[in-house]
């Protein structure tokens, strides 16, 4: 099923509370795909602010989501400007993840740079797929993916980043921030390429900045660059950032990794 489709199948009651039937399609592994969970929660909390601008995304993948899911959003607070919103998403009833998502309206300001330079990577039409047709998660044979920078997952790099040209394989999709983080979260975790032999691995939390409220790009492609910082106990810390084809930065983000190697 496409992201388009997706959306459309997902029901809301009088009280915003939204639910919808999670296909196999959208599974990465036992769970549906993080950045589909993220985008469907901030669908669920645009009920309640209508169209205020999302700034940021706190997502914390609580259990399995999957199945039929509900949610349910809250408003926290409400401002002249921002507004936040706290949404559960329940299976069977139980918290399986949950976010804070911020709101706020464009203001003026005498403050307007951007120090987020997009690196100089070949287009993604000249570069080969990421996965192999035969070995990739469910979910992502929704998006087209191209590698630009570091190595594939468990190859024992010594490259702790990896960079990504992304594209959702759905022409009807629209561009919004939900979509965006629908396909943001796509890359594996940056600490797989330093594996060197197959383990499972986790998000367990996901922060994402939203640095414009005009998330578009020309082509439909983006480009990701995905970073471990760290890694120790168990778990990984890493920074995520994301630029439209024309290198405006669009997103920035942290991610919190558990890794079983």
């Amino acid at each position: 099923m496409l992201y388009s489709d997706l959306l459309a199948s997902m029901t809301a009651n009088d009280a915003a509370v939204s639910s919808i039937t999670i296909p196999e399609a959208w599974l990465q592994g036992r769970t549906t795909y993080g950045g589909l969970t993220a985008a469907l929660s901030l669908k669920a909390a645009q009920r309640l602010v209508g169209d205020v601008p999302v700034r940021t995304a706190q997502v914390a993948f609580v259990g399995p989501v999957g199945g039929t899911v509900e949610f349910v959003p809250t408003l926290l607070r409400q401002g002249k400007n921002t507004a936040f919103v706290r949404v559960s998403a329940l299976v069977d009833g139980a918290v399986m993840a949950e976010s804070i998502f911020v709101f706020g309206k464009a203001r003026e300001s005498s403050l307007s740079f951007q120090n987020l330079t997009m690196p100089d990577v070949p287009h993604a039409e000249e570069l080969p797929s990421f996965f192999a047709a035969d070995r990739r998660p469910n979910f992502s044979r929704q998006f087209n993916v191209k590698q630009a920078i570091g190595d594939p997952p468990v190859s024992g790099s010594e490259n702790p980043s990896i960079g990504l040209w992304l594209r959702n394989l759905d022409e009807a999709m629209p561009q919004d921030a939900a979509s965006v983080l629908a396909i943001a979260d796509c890359p594996p975790p940056a600490a797989m390429s330093l594996f060197k032999e197959p383990a499972p691995s986790s998000s367990m939390t996901w922060m994402a900045e939203f640095l414009t409220d005009e998330v578009t790009t020309p082509d439909r492609w983006w480009f990701a660059l995905h970073t471990a910082q760290t890694a120790a106990d168990g778990y990984s810390s890493q920074s995520m950032r994301l630029w439209n084809s024309e290198g405006r930065p669009i997103l920035v983000g942290r991610q919190t990794v558990a890794v079983f190697v």
